[in-house]
């Protein structure tokens, strides 16, 4: 789930992080209003997304008319796909520097990884790419977690002057609240060094893993709706975990991992996946519904049926998609691989009651899927 960067610095604030004043507004007449009590200030779009700036979403305001002016401006626009309808009226800061941080999983060490640049305010992606020197970086071991001494190690021979303390001290901060809140993206940028000697976060984008937003209830309301389409609204509906992609080869299969690996073959073998769908666990008694989710995407050409059992046993899930079969009579091509626990039956079944014998091998029936919709 991604948060707006109002909810993001709004955990910051409750984990104790100072953050600079602001106030939500949805209208120009309350930025107007929060502009008179703040002072001069900055007018931003509140997206879960980022390049509002170079969208035109981050203005400055000098007077409660101007910010009026630069909410009228922004709200409504469209960035990255999501409509304005928020602004965050924030006072504007004194900077004396800027500096990148953030946290997030890394694939590549299988663990959390702490980033710092002093080339804060710019792409990050830039600056690692043409400066890859100038990004500092540290995989933390989760067991012995990430305290001042590794921070003053990571900024080791940085040129942060007085400001190495409490730069120290806050990377500290965010790494506790990106491991307080299951988070996998903890990105502050800029991170202000101000004219007093403070270092706060002008910026914040956070990212919690969807999966453990039911340990996170009391930040869970703060995020960030996710824009479904018509078919993931239904999906949702049925409480299946549909997702929509650009493909034409339809995907059903049982377990996350054996979905994602059939999406994988399907690519690997030159076709494009439409949908993510999987009907473990209790939705394998949803047959009916998932093959007419998978089948309503228009794009669909063909489809794979993928089963895999262990506990699950392939003739209980096989015997749901016949029936579904029967009742949808589609007229798309169909191509099962089943394995595992109950697979004669399966194979069995699918063969007598469809006509249709399934493959030896799963790339064997992802490829003839993948050719059929050509």
């Amino acid at each position: 789930m991604n948060f707006e960067e109002q909810a993001g610095k709004s955990v910051l604030a409750r984990a104790g992080v100072s953050v600079p004043q602001g106030r939500l507004c949805a209208s120009a007449q309350e930025a107007e209003d929060a502009a008179r009590a703040i002072g001069p200030v900055v007018v931003k779009a509140q997206v879960p997304t980022g390049k509002r700036g170079k969208s035109g979403g981050v203005r400055l305001a000098a007077t409660p008319e101007e910010a009026a002016a630069a909410a009228q401006a922004i709200l409504g626009m469209e960035i990255g796909g999501f409509p304005v309808a928020r602004v965050l009226v924030e006072e504007q800061a004194a900077i004396a520097r800027e500096f990148y941080a953030a946290v997030l999983n890394d694939p590549a060490s299988r663990s959390p990884l702490v980033l710092f640049s002093t080339e804060g305010g710019m792409d990050i992606e830039e600056v690692a790419a043409t400066r890859p020197e100038s990004l500092r970086r540290m995989a933390v071991d989760i067991r012995k977690g990430f305290g001042p001494a590794d921070a003053r190690r990571l900024l080791l021979g940085l040129d942060l002057g007085e400001a190495a303390v409490p730069v120290a001290a806050m990377l500290v901060d965010l790494y506790r609240v990106y491991r307080q809140h299951d988070a996998e993206l903890l990105e502050i940028n800029p991170l202000a060094l101000l004219a007093d000697g403070r270092v706060v976060p002008l910026d914040c984008k956070l990212t919690v893993d969807d999966a453990a937003l039911y340990r996170q209830a009391d930040i869970a309301g703060l995020g960030a709706k996710e824009p479904l389409s018509a078919l993931e609204e239904r999906g949702r509906a049925l409480d299946l975990k549909y997702i929509e992609l650009e493909g034409n080869v339809g995907v059903l299969a049982n377990g996350a991992g054996l979905t994602m690996t059939t999406m994988d073959v399907v690519s690997h073998a030159g076709g494009r996946p439409s949908n993510f769908l999987e009907i473990g666990g209790e939705a394998y008694t949803k047959g009916t519904e998932a093959l007419d989710l998978v089948l309503s995407n228009p794009g669909v050409k063909s489809l794979v049926v993928n089963f895999c059992g262990a506990f699950a046993r392939t003739d209980v899930m096989a015997g749901g998609v016949i029936q579904a079969w029967k009742t949808l009579n589609p007229t798309v091509p169909v191509f099962f691989s089943i394995h595992g626990t109950g697979e004669d039956e399966a194979v069995r079944m699918v063969r007598e009651e469809l006509g249709i014998e399934p493959y030896d091998r799963m790339e064997d029936a992802i490829s003839a899927a993948v050719e059929a919709a050509r």
